[in-house]
């Protein structure tokens, strides 16, 4: 019995090893090394290029990104102190009994306080501080202010000195959400710009803010 051998089992069992073959292996070893090393990459010179554009960009948005971080403070701090009005107006609602938002301008913070067991929150000596907002964790000299509106606010009213116009620094809802009138203004560091939160007696809260000369 015999068996024939395929070219390639062939050129397995009896490598070529005359010459031709010999200088063909080594071109193509040699070709493929050099592509590897030609691999593509980047140069020294593009990689100065990338640094230098990066920190062209850094140099323009840099102060863009500062102008813009203080406002963008405020409107959040301006934006969680209007829920958090409407939330103290909800949980008079749900409970049956006073809640009320407490003003400290001088300390820069408000307090979300409940009524307690007697749901009343006259008598204080059984209210609930549910929660403390600190205007400092917003960062950017965030606080009680009217920034550039002049003090006057869109119904040409003056604008208190602290920032509050709710007496005793002060709204407190009752079981039907319906509360005191007042305004609370706050700015930032840069005082270009002013939000006001008011609360009207129906309980009602609105979200303003001074914009080039006149409220939105």
């Amino acid at each position: 019995m015999s068996f024939a051998l395929t070219n390639d089992q062939r050129s397995f069992y009896y490598p070529d090893t005359t010459g031709a073959n010999m200088t063909r292996n080594y071109l193509r070893r040699h070709i493929t090394s050099r592509h590897a090393l030609a691999a593509p990459g980047f140069t020294l010179i593009e990689l100065v290029v990338v640094i230098a554009i990066i920190a062209i960009l850094a140099v323009v948005a840099v102060p863009a990104i500062m102008d813009w971080l203080p406002n963008y403070r405020l409107k959040r701090a301006s934006s969680e102190l209007y829920s958090n009005i409407g939330f103290a107006r909800m949980r008079a609602i749900r409970s049956g009994g006073d809640c009320a938002v407490v003003f400290n301008p001088g300390a820069g913070t408000y307090q979300i306080v409940n009524g307690g067991p007697d749901r009343d929150f006259s008598t204080a000596g059984d209210n609930v501080t549910e929660r403390t907002i600190r205007f400092a964790d917003y960062g950017s000299g965030v606080g009680y202010g009217s920034g550039n509106a002049g003090g006057v606010n869109w119904a040409g009213d003056a604008i208190p000195g602290d920032g509050v116009s709710h007496a005793g620094n002060q709204v407190v809802f009752n079981s039907r959400g319906m509360s005191g009138a007042g305004s609370v203004y706050l700015d930032h560091q840069e005082h270009t710009r002013c939000y006001a939160v008011t609360t009207i007696m129906s309980g009602s809260v609105r979200l303003r803010k001074w914009n080039a000369g006149t409220w939105d």
